[in-house]
């Protein structure tokens, strides 16, 4: 007998390995490539091996690792579908579908005891809009995908954990996807209030042995109800009811790397797979969710107003060109923000300040001569951390320290430029002594415990700014806060994606919302160079639907998504001229290859030309229509594997988030 095994390597193709006795789909096996041994996973068998292959070169399986296989059928089907989808290797989003490192022994020896019954907390009455959401979810059985397009404070979790309910009353498991790590502390809160030691959480901050623990639970049918990041997308639940992805515009749905797969896209495969609904909640829907909407593709429900009829905040927009004129000076707080924080710490209100940019200053320049230090290794420049003193590349890490004088001229006038929160911190530190500041960013959140920490002492009023990146823009509910800043508001305009003003947009509504959301009106102040801007506009006024109007506009006629199915192709090698080569050696196949309805764009080389000592070309391939992009694709596949290209020194995404 002979096994078809996925390895889990960045390989497409399948290799062929004799095996004593038939394997069962999914079954995980250790096995000889080249002169190593790797794991790969069974996806299918034969009695012959093919006819121009000799039996003698076959090699045998090396061990079985697993029993009976841990990835079930429907579980598999979806693994099978994204990997395909996303031209992505089988093995790589097999392995994804486990948690690390999980062993036979560890599936042996779980004692999860058994579920108990959660306890109802009482509930808050729902709205007419809500009622009318909940019912549109529960309207018919099987597959149908709702987007719920609610204003930040409308009660969206409330509709959730309704439908979670019934869900549970019906006898079926349930899934929720929340798309940062820092939202799960107040999401967990709330979710095992309502449900208990029925809800299980996933997500990559839990210690090895927490989420294998947690996946056997799930595995074995004691947490019916799972709430996660990412890669919960694949938890073990038998007979969905529905799914929900909370806040589904957001971009860290998509894995950067291998397997790059957008888990909300994938979570709508999976429910049309199950037969179950899936809810697709945000207050700024993403342009792709909301065509679908608009075609009816999806089902729209829309939740204009806050619960309990609070009032959007009021929100202004400081030109900061004016500002500048006059205090005279370079300020970053603008009189409006930094008299409106003063404020309200003189009144026991809250603030919380956004700027999406980390460090102490963006960057060292020489006065004289124009130098900036860049990283060695990329081509970006490098941030400046003080409490580290270190200038740092945010891209692969390398940092050194800062230096007295320009490498180049030898002058000491070296400046340090632009803002990060670090600085921000700082600042306020030093205008408002009196005031309790935290920060929220990649640099002071390294644990969930972290998160745990700063916001629950942010939500109990012991502090009174809370300084940070987008961190602190998404999903959490702070009754005390009652105004928002948003410093460098420009900054995501200025960058070569076609999304750029999408995620401007969405990211100022969002932080927005975080004010006003308790009995206190909020107040919303964003300081920009371009104030006339329609994404600041329109998120100061919440007009999300002319946004979409407008936005569409551009979209569609320079053909870009959702209008067009989009699938980048990165080219890395640690030459510049190899990667241009191989670049050109695929635009040339590509042009040959091509189907009328498909644009080939590129080769070029990517706005980040080097990162971590590797130079990066791109193309980016645009169809009218997705089959004959998929089929585009799949040809390149062969062709590289044909030409033995380098494995992972070709990436292909399909749907990219971002083209940098």
């Amino acid at each position: 007998m002979y096994a078809d095994v996925a390895v889990c390597l960045p390989l497409w193709r399948t290799f062929l390995y004799s095996v004593p006795e038939p394997l069962p789909t999914a079954t995980r096996v250790e096995i000889p490539f080249g002169t190593r041994q790797i794991q790969g996973f069974v996806v299918g068998a034969r009695a012959e091996p093919p006819e121009d292959m000799d039996p003698d070169t076959i090699r045998p399986v090396t061990g079985v690792l697993d029993p009976a296989p841990l990835i079930r059928p429907d579980i598999f089907r979806l693994c099978r579908w994204i990997a395909d989808y996303y031209a992505a290797p089988l093995g790589e989003v097999l392995k994804s579908a486990l948690p690390p490192n999980i062993t036979a022994r560890h599936v042996a020896a779980f004692d999860g005891g058994t579920t108990a019954p959660a306890e109802i907390r009482p509930r808050v009455d729902l709205t007419p809009a809500q009622a009318a959401a909940l019912e549109t979810i529960r309207a018919r059985d099987g597959f149908h995908p709702v987007l719920l397009h609610g204003v930040t404070g409308s009660g969206k979790t409330e509709i959730y954990m309704r439908a979670i309910e019934e869900c549970r009353a019906h006898g079926r498991t349930a899934l929720v996807l929340v798309p940062e790590i820092g939202l799960t502390p107040q999401v967990r809160e709330r979710f095992a209030a309502r449900f208990g030691p029925q809800m299980a959480l996933i997500h990559s901050a839990l210690k090895p042995r927490q989420r294998i623990d947690e996946w056997l639970r799930i595995y074995n049918r004691r947490a019916p109800i799972v709430i996660g990041t990412r890669s919960a997308l694949f938890a073990p639940l038998e007979d969905l009811g529905v799914i929900i992805v909370d806040e589904e515009h957001e971009s860290s749905y998509k894995q950067d790397d291998l397997p790059r797969y957008n888990a909300r896209d994938s979570a709508v495969m999976r429910a049309k797979m199950s037969g179950a609904p899936v809810v697709l909640g945000s207050a700024t829907p993403s342009m792709e969710t909301f065509r679908n909407a608009e075609t009816g593709r999806y089902a729209y429900v829309h939740l204009p107003d806050r619960v309990e009829a609070r009032t959007l905040p009021d929100v202004t927009i400081v030109n900061m060109r004016e500002e500048y004129v006059r205090q005279g000076r370079q300020a970053v707080f603008s009189d409006r923000l930094l008299t409106g924080i003063r404020d309200r710490v003189d009144r026991g209100e809250q603030s919380i300040v956004l700027l999406n940019r980390r460090g102490y200053s963006m960057f060292l320049l020489c006065r004289r001569c124009g130098h900036s230090f860049h990283c060695r290794d990329c081509s970006v420049s490098m941030t400046y951390h003080r409490k580290t003193r270190r200038l740092l590349c945010h891209y692969c890490g390398h940092w050194q320290r800062p230096r007295d004088a320009c490498p180049d001229c030898g002058s000491e006038y070296i400046q340090y430029v632009g803002e990060g929160t670090e600085q921000l911190e700082q600042l306020l530190n030093d205008l408002l002594p009196d005031a309790r500041v935290a920060r929220v960013d990649r640099d002071t959140m390294r644990h969930l415990r972290d998160f745990d920490r700063v916001f629950g002492e942010f939500r109990k009023g012991a502090l009174d700014i809370l300084v940070g990146t987008q961190m602190v823009a998404k999903g959490h509910d702070f009754p005390k806060v009652t105004l928002v800043g948003v410093v460098s508001a420009d900054a995501a305009l200025g960058l070569p994606d076609f999304r750029a003003a999408e995620r401007t947009f969405q990211l100022l509504t969002q932080v927005a919302g975080r004010s006003g959301r308790g009995d206190v009106p909020g107040e919303v102040v964003i300081q920009s160079y371009f104030p006339d801007h329609y994404a600041f506009q329109l998120a100061a006024r919440q007009r999300f639907e002319d946004f979409y109007r407008r936005e569409a506009h551009f979209r569609r006629v320079m053909f870009y998504p959702p209008f067009t199915s989009l699938a980048g192709i990165m080219v890395l090698e640690t030459s510049r001229e190899r990667a241009a080569r191989l670049a050109r050696k695929i635009a040339d196949f590509l042009d040959a290859e091509r189907p009328g309805p498909v644009r080939i764009l590129g080769p070029a080389p990517a706005p980040l030309e080097k990162l971590n000592k590797t130079y990066r070309h791109q193309l980016l391939v645009k169809s009218a229509a997705r089959e004959p992009l998929h089929a585009l694709l799949g040809r390149l596949r062969r062709f590289l594997e044909d030409t033995k290209a380098p494995p992972g020194r070709v990436i292909i995404d399909v749907d990219p988030m971002t083209l940098m």
